[in-house]
C-alpha cells in the first residue's frame, strides 16, 4: 500500500529515481531545504511498501499578508517513471490543493513545460486552464533555447460549503482572483457563473 507523508530532510538522499527524468527541475539542496523549513505541509512524498520513493509534490503558500489574500502554489510535481499512471500525481495534486484550501488559500497555480504535453493534458483533466504563457521560463541547457512556460490556474472558492470550480482562459489569474475574493467578502452570496 501506498504511504503519503510529509517529505523530510533524509528523503533528499533517496528521490534520484524521481529526479532522474529530464522534464522535472531539479534545484540545489538549499532550495528543498527552505521549502522544508517554510512551507514544510506543501511538500508531500510517496512511498511504496519497500520504502522506494514513488513520487513527490513541492509547493508553497503565496500571498499578500495585508490583505490576507493566499493561494497555493506547485512547485514541483514528479513522479518516477515506473510508478506512472497509477492516479499518483493527481492524488498528490489534490492532497496539495486540499492543504491550500484549509489554509485559506482561494486558488492553486503552477507553471508547466509547453513540450510536456503529458502533464499539460493532466493538469486539464484535473480543471486547470492555461492562463498565461511566460516566455523563456525554463533555463535550457547544451545550447538549446529556453523553453515557454504555460501559467496554470484551478479557482476554488467555498460558498455556502459548495465548492465553485471557475475555469478560466485568457484573463490574468491576480485581476480575475482579486475580484472574486472582493465579492466574496463584501456579499457572501451564491453566484452560479462566471465567465
Amino acid at each position: 500500500m501506498t504511504t503519503l507523508r510529509a517529505f523530510t530532510c533524509d528523503d533528499l538522499f533517496r528521490f534520484n529515481n524521481i529526479n532522474l527524468d529530464p522534464l522535472t527541475e531539479t534545484y540545489g539542496i538549499p532550495f528543498y531545504l527552505q521549502y522544508l523549513a517554510h512551507w514544510p505541509e506543501y511538500f508531500i512524498v510517496a512511498e511504496a511498501p519497500g520504502g522506494e520513493l514513488m513520487g513527490y509534490i513541492m509547493g508553497k503558500a503565496e500571498g499578500s499578508v495585508a490583505r490576507e489574500e493566499w493561494h497555493g502554489h506547485v512547485t514541483a510535481l514528479s513522479v518516477a517513471p515506473e510508478f506512472r499512471r497509477l492516479g499518483l500525481a493527481a492524488k498528490l495534486m489534490e492532497l496539495l490543493e486540499e492543504i491550500s484550501e484549509k489554509k485559506g488559500g482561494f486558488f492553486v497555480d503552477l507553471f508547466v513545460r509547453v513540450s510536456n504535453q503529458v502533464a499539460v493534458n493532466m493538469y486539464k483533466q484535473l480543471g486547470y486552464s492555461v492562463y498565461r504563457t511566460v516566455l523563456e521560463y525554463y533555463s535550457a541547457s547544451s545550447g538549446e533555447p529556453d523553453e515557454d512556460a504555460y501559467g496554470k490556474f484551478l479557482f476554488g472558492l467555498k460558498l455556502n460549503g459548495t465548492i465553485l470550480m471557475l475555469k478560466v482562459a485568457g484573463i490574468v489569474c491576480k485581476t480575475l482572483s482579486i475580484f472574486l475574493y472582493e465579492t466574496y467578502k463584501k456579499t457572501m452570496k451564491q453566484f452560479e457563473t462566471i465567465i
